[in-house]
């Protein structure tokens, strides 16, 4: 059995759950796809890179399935989208949804004997800590959500991840406590937009709050923010505990009212940039990113402007930056005309781009000569004298390896920097 794996960090948990229910049922994993009588793709359908991404896989892979008697299964969310295209041409036996994860030993098990399963299971919850394979025991992911609520007009989330749904605060607080005995030093939690997490009268700043007050000694992170749901109360809880990490994804994706309205992100330009205000106030160390997207339908040069604007008064630490490109089954899909000229949107990422890795470089020299605590993470790719980790603002460290050890957290001296790392030395 081979995984490979399309998208964010969502998905990234999900691989890592499939990986351990396949394992308990028995099912071998490989690391080598060559080697693999079963493969599944984790796919993503956000963006239309990752489509075009696993497209160009299958057909890779069409080679191998003339030559080799294997299982091939498309995973994740865009199982839900093209499923019957990919039946008709024969490419893949069998898709699972991500509601369907604990079902996967069957889907496998109906395509060996060359049946249709008769039935789709809905999710429902696995123990994250029992079944837990990353082989980085270092940092993990723990979704805390599923689904999203928001609708915004680009996103096929709700329609592939289903309704928003969250998990049971005390399990997460179990799986959590498990993985820290385990090893683990930081977790991530996970949700499409984990600040509308609501378990009856626990919300996402309470959940942090317990979870920080049960684990001290791990570090917490948490991804991502709908700028519409973020609250006071979850910056004092951040501001509160050292070991919730100082950083906010906080995606934008435009500068421009009229834009932010067509997308229906349930905020304006100007509640966007209080709320930035409010968190360098509550927590004056906190990093903060973004997403942005540009092109959207209708964009015109005024609304990029915006966006430039905004993104010069608030000099983000890091973003993630992409064109619009049209999503079957979403509102603008259907309803608005993708009608900004691919040349034009080029251009305009090129530009929000450049900028950004002006703004990074500037805000990471605000760290030059400051001691930072950083979670050795691993050897730096480029020079393997160097260790990699990352500090409490989510940025990147290098620094001479001395007589430490993956997992260790290290005092460390910024001495240099580019756009993207920070260099340091052991104090």
């Amino acid at each position: 059995m081979y995984i490979e794996n399309y998208g964010c960090q969502m998905n990234i948990s999900d691989s890592d759950l499939i990986t351990s229910i396949l394992l308990n049922n028995g099912f071998i994993l490989s690391e080598n796809l060559d080697q693999a009588n079963i493969i599944l793709l984790n796919s993503c359908s956000i963006r239309e890179k990752a489509e075009l991404t696993l497209k160009k896989k299958l057909e890779q892979l069409k080679f191998l399935k003339k030559n080799k008697k294997i299982l091939i299964g498309i995973i994740g969310c865009f199982s839900t989208i093209i499923k019957n295209f990919f039946l008709q041409e024969k490419m893949v036996d069998f898709f699972v949804n991500p509601d369907s994860y604990r079902e996967i030993p069957n889907f496998i098990y109906y395509s060996i004997k060359g049946k249709t399963p008769n039935k789709n299971e809905t999710y429902s919850d696995i123990s994250f800590a029992k079944t837990k394979q990353n082989n980085n025991k270092i940092t993990t992911f723990l979704s805390i959500t599923r689904g999203c609520n928001n609708m915004c007009t680009f996103c096929i989330v709700p329609f592939t991840r289903g309704r928003e749904r969250s998990s049971d605060p005390y399990s997460i607080i179990k799986e959590s406590k498990h993985l820290y005995q385990n090893g683990y030093k930081e977790i991530t939690l996970l949700g499409q937009n984990v600040d509308s997490y609501l378990w009856k009268i626990v919300d996402f700043s309470k959940l942090l709050d317990l979870l920080a007050q049960e684990i001290p000694l791990m570090r917490i992170r948490f991804s991502t923010s709908n700028p519409h749901d973020m609250s006071s109360k979850v910056l004092e809880v951040i501001s509160k505990h050292e070991n919730i990490c100082k950083h906010i994804h906080l995606p934008v994706q435009s500068g421009s009212n009229k834009i932010l309205k067509l997308m229906n992100r349930k905020y304006t330009r100007e509640k966007y940039l209080f709320l930035i205000r409010k968190i360098r106030n509550i927590i004056p160390n906190c990093s903060i990113s973004h997403d942005i997207m540009t092109g959207f339908c209708n964009e015109n040069e005024k609304d990029h402007q915006e966006t430039i604007s905004l993104m010069n008064e608030i000099k983000y630490n890091y973003g993630y930056m992409f064109s619009y490109s049209p999503r079957p089954g979403t509102y603008a899909y259907r309803k608005l005309e993708d009608n900004v000229p691919k040349h034009i949107k080029k251009r305009r990422l090129k530009e929000i781009i450049d900028l950004q890795i002006k703004h990074s470089f500037y805000r990471m020299q605000e760290h030059l000569g400051n001691v930072e605590e950083v979670l050795i993470e691993g050897e730096s790719k480029k020079n393997k004298q160097y260790w990699y980790g990352r500090n409490t603002q989510n940025l990147i460290v290098v620094f001479p390896k001395k007589s430490l050890n993956i997992g260790d957290l290290a005092n460390v001296e910024i001495i240099d920097t580019t756009s993207a790392t920070l260099i340091g030395r052991i104090c």
